[in-house]
């Protein structure tokens, strides 16, 4: 992993103290800004190194080149612009197909569609936003904690996981798409990289496991994130860390964001014990929770 300008502290706590150096004035704002700047960077670097295959210098070709290797696309343009048209595209299947109340329909839509794969390929290019750093943010999290069993609940297209591997924690991924997880698992053989898939559909996490899981953007996604809770919860280790975000606004570009009100959620990681402990108040919002 890169060492950044202040590995012993998580980024957004150093860049909000970095911060208050402005309000003093010690700082200039340009200066702050080429300070977070440089610090972005080296999260960058840790997230390309992991995911670029070898020979490919830019993380944007690398990805579209992967994704087109394992759908049989030889023309990039092709399925960058797939990549591109993804999230109209999910936009459409969920209009299309999906009864947002009803479980097996949602959970259907996940399983079979193949836009989401292109749309969270194209996600994790950073060609749009950086938020998929946030993963960097939580393997500096579990450095910092000394964990070393891992799972990424919601694992989606699993770059998330080949970033865990690669910085050598026990990785497992889980979701209840059998096409993204077909897809995980193809990622981590193509990179002779080792780790556990669960197929929530039809398997059970195993007890008590996990010292640190990250949910990236997943419980809005969820028909009940409440049992979702308890699920995660039963997976971690006595002391484990649950690494996620808990926060989503209405978006009419992305209505397969169908939770808005995390109350419900955050209060049953209350009633199980799960203590807030650390909360990304600079970049991204993300928060953790310790079992007890």
């Amino acid at each position: 992993m890169v060492i950044h300008e202040n590995a012993t502290k998580l980024l957004p706590d150093h860049l909000k103290k970095l911060w208050q150096s402005v309000e003093q004035e010690r700082l200039t704002a340009a200066e702050f800004q080429d300070a977070q700047k440089r610090a972005l960077a080296g999260y960058q670097a840790t997230w390309e190194d992991a995911l670029r295959l070898v020979g490919y210098g830019n993380l944007k070709l690398s990805l579209l080149s992967e994704l087109g290797l394992y759908l049989g696309c030889e023309q990039l343009a092709e399925v960058e612009l797939r990549c591109t048209r993804a999230l109209a595209g999910v936009k459409g299947e969920w209009h299309g197909i999906v009864d947002p109340g009803n479980r097996h329909s949602v959970e259907q839509f996940y399983d079979e569609s193949q836009a989401m794969i292109y749309e969270l390929m194209w996600w994790h290019t950073l060609a749009e936003d950086n938020s998929p750093l946030a993963y960097v943010l939580a393997l500096h999290f579990a450095t910092l904690h000394g964990c070393h069993h891992y799972l990424d609940f919601g694992a989606g297209v699993g770059s998330g996981g080949i970033l865990f591997a690669k910085n050598g924690l026990e990785t497992a991924l889980a979701d209840i798409s059998s096409t993204m997880l077909s897809f995980c698992q193809w990622r981590f053989e193509l990179r002779k990289l080792s780790a556990c898939f669960i197929d929530l559909k039809s398997d059970n996490l195993p007890d008590n496991t996990f010292d640190i899981v990250t949910a990236m953007d997943v419980f809005e996604h969820l028909v009940d994130p409440v049992e979702t809770v308890d699920v995660i919860w039963q997976a971690m280790k006595p002391g484990g860390y649950l690494f996620g975000r808990f926060h989503s606004e209405p978006d009419e570009d992305r209505p397969h964001h169908i939770i808005q009100d995390f109350a419900p959620t955050l209060r049953r990681l209350e009633e199980l014990g799960c203590v807030e402990v650390w909360k990304d108040e600079w970049l991204w919002g993300h928060q953790v929770f310790q079992k007890s």
